[in-house]
This record gives C-alpha cells, structure tokens and sequence, in this order.
C-alpha cells in the first residue's frame, strides 16, 4: 500500500511529531509498505532529514516557538497538493491544524482515506471545554472547571484550591500549571495564554494518573503513570527516565471494567475513530474521572498508546498496520 505520513506541522508539539512520525514510517516499511514521510511545514524528507531524526531525542530543550512555526501554516494547502499518489494519509501530526480539524478537512476534499477521526471530531477533541460538556452528556464523570476570565474568589469558591490551569486547546501538557497558591493564579493563565486564545481552569483531582487507548472498538489494557513531577508533563512525557509506566495498572477486574467502559463512552461522545486515547485520573476514594482525548496520541518509544498495545500482545508495526486498515475501511 502507498502511505504518507505527515509529521512534523507547527505547533508547540513539533519535535513529539517528528519523532512518532519517523517512527511510525519505519515500521510501516517493515510491514512491506511504499512510505514517502512528509513534514507538513516543509515537505518531503530526504533520506538524510529521516537519518537525522532517527539519531536525535524527542526534547533537547523546550518545546519549540510557537508564534515562529505559526508562520509556517499558510504553507499547508500547497503541501497537501504536492503530496505524492497515496492510499492513505498517516497523520502522526501533533497539536495545532494537524489536530484539530483543519487538516482532515482538507483532506477530505481530496478523498484520500487518513488515520484517526474526521474534521469534527478532531475539533471537538482538541477543545477542551466543549469535550468536558459532552462527556457530562453522555454521563462520563469530569472535573469541575471554569474558563478564563475568571477571579480568584469565583475560582476558590466553585473550585478550591490546587487547580490546573492549562490553554483549551493544546496538547502534551504545553503551557499547563499545578496552582497551589492564590498569587499564582494569574500569572499561570497568563502563561496559558501564550499558547492559546482560551484558557481553561479547572478542579485538581489527587489521585492515580490513568490512561485507556482505543484501537477500533477495543479497549487496550488499562495503564497507570508514575510522573517524576507532581503531573505527567512535557517533560515527563518525553525524557528518559522522568516517568515509569505500568500496563496492566493494578486494579481490580471491576475498576478495570469500568475505567475501560467509561473511556470508549468517551470516545463515542466526542464521535471519534480509528484510533484515541482517554487521559483519566482516579481519585483517592476510588472515583474516576476522565481528563480529555487525544485524537492523535504519541507513537515514540516512551509513548503510551504502544506500551498499551504491547500489553495487549500487538507490537509497535502491527499497531500502525492496524490503524492504516481502520483509515482505508
């Protein structure tokens, strides 16, 4: 099958793109595939740009700048045109127009079957509060929340103290922060403003960091984060050794059940496809509660979405083969 995978983009997310997209071409290529690797910002790598990515880790200092990159998107239409003849689009993009819509929009004026879901599920998913809505619709529990603006006063009395401050429609952790303290509300929306038009603020929920991805119809094994931080962060997220993982969490058969049922319930809400993963937290009294989707998870070594896979018996090339076959159904 003749697949392009689309990797890089410009959001705040561009170095994780670039590492689960090479990623992703290499085991597609191993499963006997034609795989040309497009950086939507700049266009089809070279043999040398892929040998380059390959050698490099997923974070050398920060993420990248995002109002620089953001210069870089009028260039997607005319990528999209010059891309070479394809059966399927692998978008391993990450954040900004690879996730939220605008670039399966795009697509789907083309007629090129891609991974993952359509244009109004992936806008839907990457907003924030409008995801936390419709999961209290379909009774997916979620933790109380308030956009910006909003005082301290309404904070503390609709909220309480420690939240999470974070923009409403980015992903990876970019730009969130733990408030602990009254005089770090303000300069904490602040930063999330950096990173986006809407900010959102909601409950801290202490507790175990869980997560569920969804291949097709199936639930993947339950698996539990251990964060070096207080959260699992950027940093975390993408550095050796900042945080273990264990798949299968250690819950009971019962909790197993209903973390999973609660996740594809999510999934369904939010009218999603292919594949995702549901970002929960269990409370210390055994409530769970579900954080957020991710339409286009992250495929790098460190990444869940794989680990989960592997539990499940599927290794890292059969899980890419799988989610080409979802896209091109």
């Amino acid at each position: 099958m003749r697949i392009t995978v689309l990797l890089g983009g410009t959001s705040s997310e561009r170095d994780v793109s670039l590492a689960s997209g090479i990623r992703i071409t290499d085991a597609l290529r191993q499963r006997g595939h034609q795989v040309v690797a497009v950086d939507s910002a700049k266009g089809i790598l070279s043999a040398a740009d892929e040998n380059l990515l390959r050698s490099g880790p997923v974070v050398k200092t920060l993420p990248p700048d995002t109002k620089a990159l953001a210069r870089l998107e009028a260039q997607l239409p005319a990528t999209l045109r010059s891309l070479p003849p394809a059966d399927v689009v692998f978008i391993a993009l990450h954040g900004g127009q690879g996730e939220d819509g605008t670039l399966q929009a795009l697509l789907d004026l083309t007629g090129v079957p891609y991974t993952g879901s359509g244009h109004l599920a992936s806008a839907l998913a990457m907003d924030k509060d409008l995801s936390k809505k419709l999961f209290r619709a379909a009774d997916v529990p979620t933790p109380d929340w308030r956009m910006a603006p909003v005082t301290l006063d309404e904070v503390k009395a609709s909220l309480g103290l420690p939240v999470i401050v974070k923009p409403s429609k980015q992903g990876s952790t970019v730009g969130l922060t733990v408030v602990k303290r009254p005089q770090d509300l303000e300069p904490a929306i602040e930063e999330a403003y950096r990173h986006d038009d809407e900010v959102m603020v909601e409950r801290f929920i202490a507790g175990r960091e869980l997560t569920v991805g969804i291949l097709g119809d199936i639930a993947l094994p339950v698996g539990e984060i251990f964060p070096k931080h207080e959260i699992y962060d950027y940093e975390c997220k993408y550095t050796a050794g900042m945080a273990s993982e264990k798949f299968p969490a250690e819950l009971s058969p019962a909790q197993t059940t209903e973390v999973q049922e609660m996740a594809k319930r999510a999934f369904t809400a939010l009218k999603l496809h292919g594949y995702a993963r549901i970002d929960l937290r269990m409370s210390t009294d055994g409530t769970f509660y579900c954080l957020e989707a991710n339409t286009l998870p992250g495929m790098t070594q460190l990444s869940l979405i794989p680990q989960a896979a592997a539990a499940a018996g599927i290794d890292f090339a059969e899980l890419c083969d799988r989610i080409v076959k979802q896209a091109s159904k």
